[in-house]
Parts: structure tokens; C-alpha cells; sequence
């Protein structure tokens, strides 16, 4: 899994700029649903977003993406505020709909 290029991430913040939150971490922070619901979205869409509701510190925020990230094996495409983008490219070629420049 090699690391996005910084014109891929901007190309992928600019594709999530009109998509919903599809996942939400709460006060109980990263659980085991938690990462299954983000996989299972992942799985079917390829890029997401992920709000936080209950951490409002930046180093919080970064280190639970990253966590995140590893564990569901996808990159990070930006973090907007209270809100990180999420992508992994799906394993089915028939459902790869996002093609990165």
C-alpha cells in the first residue's frame, strides 16, 4: 500500500467535498463496530468521511485517524476540521469507480 501523492489527495478531497459523514466517533472513541462499519463503507464506496463528535484536539483527531486508517488498511485524504477522509481502492476491479490522476 503505498502513500497517496499530494495532488491524489487533493483530486479525492475535491470527489468527498459533496458526501456525508459515514461514520461518526463518539466519546468511547475507536471500538470494534466502529472500524467493521468503517471497513463495510469502504468496501462499498471506496472514499468516506468520518466525523468526530466528542474530540476537539487536533493531536486526538490525528493520532485516531492514523489508527483508524491502519486498521482498516486505507489512506487518509485530508482531515477538514472535524471531519477526515478516508480511501482504499476497492479489491473488485468491477468496482473501482474512482480512478486517482
Amino acid at each position: 500500500m503505498e502513500e497517496l501523492k499530494g495532488s491524489q489527495k487533493k483530486y479525492l478531497r475535491g470527489l468527498a467535498h459533496n458526501l456525508n459523514p459515514s461514520a461518526f466517533v463518539g466519546q468511547k472513541g475507536i471500538t470494534e463496530s466502529l472500524i467493521v462499519e468503517i471497513d463495510t463503507a469502504l468496501e462499498a464506496c471506496e472514499l468516506i468521511k468520518v466525523k468526530f463528535n466528542d474530540f476537539k484536539e487536533k493531536d486526538q483527531k490525528n493520532s485516531l485517524i492514523k489508527e483508524i486508517a491502519k486498521s482498516t488498511k486505507s489512506h487518509i485524504a485530508g482531515m477538514i476540521g472535524h471531519v477526515a477522509i478516508l480511501y482504499r481502492q476497492s479489491r473488485d476491479a468491477e468496482k473501482q469507480n474512482i480512478k486517482l490522476p
